[in-house]
């Protein structure tokens, strides 16, 4: 019913806005009228939100002193992701691989958790200066079909099997970030099962892979919260005119306010940073800082199913710490994980994943040799500065290149 309800509240909001506020690009040529409506943007963007979320957009990446031309291609799709490859270009000198040479390339797990994948943008273009990129990109419910069928956390699991093996690397990084660290970790277990190799490392970064362990607050709320609750407090149905109409979701717009409502620092920074580079009268900081904002408010429905699965597996029944998780009817085993090299990152001031959380896989995967594996703790570093910010680029993602280098 919600769902509905504020559904005709923003047409109405556009309808507004299309009468009262210029086109909605957010550009004014004339320097008088830019400063006759400065924040028009931002407050466009509160009155109007995009029916879609902004495009990953990674036209060059800098390598070696030059810019490199980057492609950005769909190799694979399901229903409910699609596998997005970000390739260096070919023709740009010798200190690129030649295509088709088995150059180490980095599959990047984006957590399904609210966020589209673009919060991941920039941890795309730091990784794509030692080589390609994939990214799994979740769709928002809303927009899949009934007749797609359901969605939940053993597909999600297979989902990433799928796409791993469609890369056809066999020099792969596994990076999963935030939720995206068990069913990664339960992908490789599976492969790993069968016999298969499916990466030459895997890194889990900030996510909950024995939640019992130093619980936070959204931990400790799902615990203690029965899945009905959830089911009849937080799940709605998608209204039309949308594609998914009809389907049980939990709406992007009810996590977003989750996100404020835990983070309103993050929120806050955000938000002075625009306003500091729109004072200064910086049109490129200011576009910046707009497009930030404009990923971290990109929200995403997702399935009912999905939603109930990760709370019951990760925070209820802790079925990936307890040996107890089973897809399908395969049992999930990291001690299988014999090949694949294994680094842990966590945040010293994680809010959403406590402390240790992250660290258990180390234990849980028992069959990898000590010299291939990192336990990495960053100071003063929060969730979000696991993939963004200084931290990322002065700290985690140096220590990544190098445990790759040690493996490779």
């Amino acid at each position: 019913m919600w769902y509905a309800w504020l559904e005709t509240q923003r047409n109405l909001m556009r309808m507004l806005g299309a009468w009262s506020l210029p086109a909605g690009d957010g550009s004014m040529q004339a320097p008088e009228t830019r400063a006759a409506a400065m924040g028009y943007d931002w407050l466009y963007r509160l009155i109007q939100p995009p029916a879609e979320a902004p495009r990953f957009d990674i036209p060059t990446v800098r390598i070696g002193g030059r810019d490199v031309a980057v492609v950005e291609q769909v190799i694979e799709r399901t229903p409910f992701c699609a596998l997005r490859k970000f390739s260096r270009a070919p023709d740009v000198g010798a200190f690129l691989p030649e295509p088709g040479s088995d150059a180490p390339a980095v599959f990047l797990c984006a957590p399904l958790a609210g966020h589209h994948a673009v919060m991941l943008r920039e941890a795309v273009e730091t990784l794509l200066q030692d080589g390609d990129v994939y990214v799994t990109d979740w769709a928002n419910a809303r927009d899949v079909p009934l007749d797609a069928g359901s969605f939940g956390l053993d597909d999600y699991v297979l989902v990433i099997q799928q796409f791993l093996r469609a890369t056809g690397s066999t020099a792969l990084h596994i990076v999963a970030v935030c939720q995206a660290t068990s069913p990664a970790l339960a992908a490789a277990a599976l492969s790993a099962s069968a016999g298969e190799l499916p990466a030459r490392s895997i890194t889990l970064m900030g996510g909950p892979i024995d939640a019992r362990i130093a619980p936070t607050q959204i931990g400790k709320f799902a615990g203690t919260h029965s899945l009905d609750w959830f089911r009849n407090t937080a799940i709605d149905t998608v209204p039309p005119p949308h594609p998914g109409a009809g389907r049980r979701v939990y709406p992007g717009f009810v996590q977003h306010a989750a996100f404020v409502a835990a983070n309103p620092d993050r929120q806050w920074a955000l938000e002075s940073g625009y306003w500091a580079a729109q004072c200064s009268g910086d049109e490129r900081a200011t576009a910046s800082a707009l497009r930030r904002l404009n990923e971290y408010a990109a929200v995403l429905d997702m399935t009912e199913d999905y939603f109930l699965d990760s709370i019951r597996v990760s925070f209820q029944e802790y079925s990936l710490a307890r040996g107890t998780w089973q897809i399908g009817t395969q049992p999930v085993r990291p001690q299988d994980i014999v090949s694949t090299a294994l680094c842990t990152v966590e945040g010293a001031r994680d809010d959403i994943t406590g402390a240790g959380q992250t660290h258990a896989a180390q234990t849980l995967c028992s069959g990898i040799a000590p010299a291939m594996r990192q336990m990495l703790t960053v100071e003063n570093c929060d969730h979000y500065d696991l993939f963004t910010g200084p931290k990322w680029h002065d700290v985690i993602y140096p220590a990544l290149t190098a445990f790759w280098r040690s493996i490779d």
